[in-house]
């Protein structure tokens, strides 16, 4: 006989009575989205590992204090966490380039020399940012897939494995996912090549 599947609160019920499994059971069953969220706000997969542990750390203390109070809401509790904790990546790290000046003090050593111009960088941080919103508006499950492929580099045998689908599945809405895409790129009429 199969175990019931219990519910986000029953896990985290069980995980503040001493059962440290119902947290490893929670931790599985959002890791993909959660993580997916955060490499698309740092693009960095690295870094992403990182904030996600950051994340549940976080969420392991203010279980254990008694201070969680989200009832049945669970992964929109998280998600704030782990998107806040992303943000304050590049707040600590926007700081962090200021710098002091002294004798041995070189501009050249702070500015990062690139072939590409400013005008370059700028229109492509633009296109990157509206691919972004136009992935946000694609359907839950393809934009995961999307996200694992290209994101966070994952062949399609992992994002079957982490998705819980057949790869046939996995390539499908990747699929999908594309020309839903391709749809909303000349729907937006947004360019996605310097004129």
């Amino acid at each position: 006989m199969r175990k019931p599947i219990l519910s986000d609160q029953e896990l985290i019920s069980q995980y503040i009575k001493g059962n440290e499994a119902g947290l490893e059971v929670l931790i599985n069953r959002h890791k993909a989205k959660i993580f997916t969220h955060i490499v698309i706000i740092v693009k960095d997969k690295m870094l992403a590992e990182d904030i996600f542990q950051d994340t549940f750390i976080k969420v392991i203390r203010t279980l254990r204090k008694g201070k969680y109070r989200e009832e049945g809401k669970f992964l929109p509790w998280v998600m704030r966490i782990a998107h806040n904790l992303s943000i304050d990546h590049f707040r600590k790290a926007n700081r962090m380039q200021t710098t002091s000046g002294n004798e041995d003090f070189d501009i050249f050593d702070v500015v990062k020399t690139s072939d590409a111009s400013i005008e370059d960088v700028v229109v492509q941080d633009e296109i990157h940012s509206d691919l972004r919103s136009l992935i946000e508006d694609l359907p839950e499950k393809q934009k995961e897939v999307l996200i694992m492929r290209h994101y966070c580099e994952m062949s399609f045998k992992d994002i079957a494995e982490e998705t819980k689908v057949s790869i046939n599945t996995a390539l499908g809405r990747m699929r999908y996912a594309l020309i839903n895409l391709r749809a909303l790129i000349e729907k937006n009429e947004i360019s996605l090549t310097r004129d």
